[in-house]
């Protein structure tokens, strides 16, 4: 079974002659590598494109560790290049390479040379590197699968389906896995082997214990609003581990910049402004974040909060959370401020889209409880509740839209259309 990946191999074909190094960044293990050495080159052969014209060099290959010299790669890829036709360059891990920024700016000034390259650590996409390329890197961002590519190969009941990608999230080589003792094994595994090794090596960290714990508490606290005084407190009471918030806020920014979790600001709706007080974390892949609780705590509704977190991101919005303040009378006639949270506030250029998580509306209640905030904001965007206990999608007598969760997922409804 194969995941075509045809949302980001088809940014890979667009992105082809636009004089820019073509940078597909994402954690590791999301599927970087097979989506350019495997689907994007077999797109180049079926185009008639001659083999000895695509050259791919894996840096964390250790027969390749030579070419972790800047001038070695650059002699070993010259060397290939034998005539005026365009050769397709493809750099997997090319952050491995010292002074790696050199090597691509090389490539900048050859006309016949396309360049793409993989990175797993979004400092590689830092201001400084942005400048050594002089506005000429393109970022094409892979995530793990999304549920739709997911369901498209696995298929079966998609309610069972949507529980299993809840506790063993997408990355692909989890999905093709059938038992569930191999996916647990495999997600604890790279947990530890993979992604917490490599942040404490990349950023020679010295405190492996303490970042253990971090990333337990942060999914822990998945989708919950939080700070890091608040963190360093769990700290205290957890005992055992002496951490500084510096030290916590430095750990929290390593892991981001891992592509591990992601951070959701706070944003206050009618004051149009961030507020910087508390702000929530995302984990980039589910299965790892049930994995470093040992897949206890498994709770649906965060998991589907951070599913559709995901999906968001996933589409290029920029997402954050939403605060709205409202007065409402109390049984007594008194007046009461009230700060209520929109799950999510999408933004797409100068287009607004306020979004409820809502696991199950199971009475009226529940309905005009999800639906309060929503109906504080009047500045005209769109107002949507996603629902994991409906199954048709249309608006309500308040003019929101209820949309049904698998039509979220598998893409069957254009959030910025009107209908």
């Amino acid at each position: 079974m194969i995941f075509e990946r045809k949302y980001y191999l088809d940014q890979l074909v667009r992105s082809e002659g636009n004089g820019m190094i073509k940078v597909v960044t994402g954690i590791r293990r999301c599927g970087k590598s097979f989506l350019l050495f495997s689907l994007f080159r077999q797109q180049l052969l079926e185009r008639g494109i001659n083999e000895s014209h695509i050259i791919q060099v894996n840096l964390e290959d250790r027969r390749n560790k030579k070419l972790r010299d800047p001038d070695a790669l650059l002699q070993h890829i010259d060397s290939l290049m034998v005539d005026s036709d365009k050769y397709y360059i493809m750099l997997d891990e090319v952050q491995l390479v010292k002074e790696f920024e050199d090597v691509l700016n090389s490539y900048l000034h050859v006309p016949n040379a396309e360049v793409y390259v993989t990175g797993s650590n979004a400092k590689f996409l830092s201001k400084d590197i942005i400048t050594e390329f002089r506005g000429r890197g393109w970022e094409i961002r892979i995530h793990p699968l999304s549920f739709a590519e997911y369901y498209e190969v696995i298929g079966g009941e998609k309610g069972e389906a949507l529980e299993m990608y809840y506790r063993y999230g997408g990355l692909p080589a989890v999905a093709l896995l059938e038992r569930a003792e191999e996916k647990q094994n495999y997600l604890r595994e790279i947990f530890e082997t993979v992604y917490l090794r490599d942040v404490l090596e990349r950023n020679h960290l010295k405190n492996p214990a303490g970042m253990r714990e971090l990333v337990r508490i942060l999914a822990s606290i998945m989708g919950s609003s939080t700070n890091v005084r608040r963190i360093t407190n769990t700290f205290k009471t957890a005992g055992g581990i002496d951490i500084t918030p510096a030290t916590i806020t430095k750990y929290i920014e390593c892991l981001q910049d891992a592509f591990f979790i992601s951070e959701a600001l706070r944003y206050d709706v009618k004051g149009r402004k961030y507020i910087g007080t508390e702000t929530k974390y995302y984990f980039e892949d589910i299965g790892i974040r049930n994995a470093v609780l040992e897949f206890r705590q498994l709770e649906p509704t965060h998991a589907m909060e951070n599913v559709i977190y995901n999906e968001l991101c996933r589409n290029g919005f920029s997402v954050d959370v939403g605060m709205v303040e409202s007065f409402k009378r109390d049984k007594d006639g008194q007046l009461k401020r009230r700060n209520l949270e929109i799950d999510f506030v999408v933004n797409r250029h100068d287009e607004r889209l306020y979004i409820q998580s809502a696991y199950a509306l199971p009475s009226n209640e529940k309905v005009n409880q999800e639906q309060d905030s929503l109906l504080q904001v009047d500045d005209g965007f769109r107002k949507i509740i996603v629902a994991g206990d409906r199954y048709r999608s249309g608006y309500n007598e308040d003019g929101i839209l209820m949309i049904a969760l698998y039509d979220f997922l598998l893409g069957k409804l254009d959030l910025w259309k009107r209908q």
